[in-house]
This record gives C-alpha cells, sequence and structure tokens, in this order.
C-alpha cells in the first residue's frame, strides 16, 4: 500500500400432556405431565470439547506488501474471544425426582418450580432430548466459528439445573449471549416457532434487555432464513413475543433470548423435529442468528 513494506512476523490464531409447557400464553403453567425419557433412533452427536488452537505461520519472507485485497485469516474465526451460553430446557430424567423439580425458587417477581419434565410429542419424543440434541448442534457450529460455548447441562440423563442456576451459569460465564431452547406443547392447531425476549422487572436482566431484543430478532431472522418453520401461528407477532415471568430471563445479567422452536403436539412441526437434518439445519440457523449479532 503505497510503498510500504512490514517485516514478516509470526501470526498466530487462535481458536480459543402439556399445554404451552414452556413458552405458551404468559401466566400459563409451565409444568408438563410426567413424560418418559425418550429420543428418536437417530442418536445425539457427542459434545464436542472446547475448540482446540489453531496455528499457522506467515511465509519466510523478509517483507511482505499489504494491499486491500490482503485476506483477514480472523474471518475463518468471527467469534474468537466471545462466550456463548446454550441452556438445553429441561433434563431427560427430570421425571423420575418431582421432590427436586417442584421445589419453588424464586425468580424476582415470583417465585415458580426449579424446573419441570417439558413436553413432547404424540409419540413420545421429549421435549428434554430434542433440546439437547439441537444445542449441541449450534454448539459445535459456534465452536467452529471460534467461540467458546458453555451448555448449562452435560448431558440429557440428569435432572435440572433449576432455572435460576441456569441464570446463574450465563452470569458467571459473562456471556456476551446466551440462550435457551425448548419446544412447546400447545394445542395439536398451533404451529411455528417464536422467540421470547424479557421486559424490564426492577431487576437483574434490566440492562440488558435492550440487547436481548437484538439478539432474539438476529435469532429469528436466522431461523427463518436457514429453516422452512413459520412464525408462531399462536402467540407473539411475527416471530416476537417479550415476557416478564420466566426465571431464566428475570435473572440473567447478560444479553438473553429463550427460543420455542415449535410446537410438538402439531404433527408437521413434530414430525421436522424428529429428523436429524433438520435438528442440524436449526443447529446452525441457531449459531448463525449468535454470530450476526456478535458480529
Amino acid at each position: 500500500m503505497r510503498g510500504r513494506t512490514l517485516v514478516a512476523t509470526m501470526v498466530t490464531l487462535y481458536g480459543l400432556g402439556a399445554v404451552a409447557a414452556c413458552g405458551g400464553a404468559q401466566g400459563a403453567a409451565e409444568s408438563a405431565s410426567p413424560a418418559k425419557a425418550g429420543s428418536p433412533a437417530e442418536s445425539s452427536p457427542p459434545l464436542d470439547a472446547a475448540s482446540s488452537a489453531a496455528r499457522s505461520t506467515a511465509p519466510a519472507r523478509s517483507s511482505v506488501a499489504l494491499d486491500d485485497s490482503a485476506r483477514d485469516a480472523s474471518a475463518d474465526k468471527p467469534l474468537k474471544g466471545k462466550v456463548v451460553v446454550i441452556d438445553p430446557g429441561h433434563n431427560g430424567h427430570n421425571y423420575r425426582r418431582p421432590d427436586i423439580i417442584n421445589k419453588p425458587v424464586d425468580v424476582h417477581t415470583h417465585k415458580k418450580p426449579c424446573d419441570t419434565t417439558g413436553t413432547q410429542t404424540n409419540d413420545g419424543y421429549t421435549e428434554a432430548a430434542f433440546n439437547w440434541d439441537v444445542a449441541v448442534r449450534a454448539a459445535k457450529a459456534l465452536r467452529k466459528a471460534g467461540a467458546t460455548v458453555k451448555l448449562t447441562r452435560p448431558n440429557n440423563t440428569g435432572v435440572g439445573p433449576c432455572i435460576d442456576v441456569r441464570a446463574a451459569i450465563g452470569n458467571k460465564a459473562k456471556a456476551d449471549a446466551a440462550i435457551s431452547i425448548h419446544a412447546d406443547g400447545a394445542g395439536p392447531s398451533a404451529h411455528g416457532f417464536h422467540v421470547i425476549m424479557p421486559k424490564k422487572i426492577n431487576g437483574p436482566v434490566d440492562p440488558v434487555v435492550g440487547e436481548s431484543r437484538r439478539l432474539g430478532i438476529a435469532i429469528r431472522d436466522a431461523i427463518r432464513a436457514g429453516t422452512d418453520l413459520p412464525y408462531s401461528t399462536y402467540i407473539g407477532k411475527q416471530g416476537l413475543n417479550f415476557r416478564n415471568d420466566l426465571g431464566g430471563l428475570n435473572l440473567s445479567t447478560v444479553p438473553k433470548v429463550f427460543l420455542e422452536c415449535g410446537n410438538m403436539r402439531n404433527a408437521s412441526d413434530a414430525a421436522k423435529f424428529k429428523n436429524p437434518k433438520f435438528r442440524q439445519r436449526l443447529g446452525d440457523a441457531i449459531a448463525k442468528g449468535i454470530e450476526n449479532y456478535l458480529t
């Protein structure tokens, strides 16, 4: 650039049944009838370890001319240095421990159960299994983009954690973005996805309400572009909804949203959810939405 040269240096890149069981009408009970632990025949991909460092070395030249066409190698890792927390809603063995998941916890605006069993499709594919599978796929895509990703539970064979603990995990990690993945359990004719964003409650979430809205819109747009899911036909507007009764949002001090991927009691949505290829598209779309927000 205008004759300027730069002594080549080593460049190192570091990668461093239930009605409205989850996101139904505000004020509706979030609990569901105990669901059997179950998942479709296709197994979920393994939970990846954190991305290992990727290194590259500049050519051994005495100097290198720089110009506007030079590729920015950081484009390969656009989320380097970013922390994302993914919360796969519920857990596969919650149904075994009602004594734990029914314990009330304070979510600032009121008290509600520690967690619920979640819902399931009519043929028994549980929401907990679906949430876990999609979360793992999204985490893999985000790690590939360079993000540090933390999940609120290590598998789908445990109990909890409680909703206040799930929020605390994102807060402790000082996440740049957090998302809780769910699927709904509304009436059989209801279908489509929606993103739930927090409202101000004179509480912990207030400072990040605006950023949470930006995050929610980015995820909504990416899912709309990357899948064939329609906007919800039964709640919210244009795939967006705002609530002040969800502990995972109320207690968050980092930008966070809930995603209701669709209605497990709707035949069309359920058929998509049970297809691993669709779950991959959905996981990739979630990751893309988070990447768009962070970059």
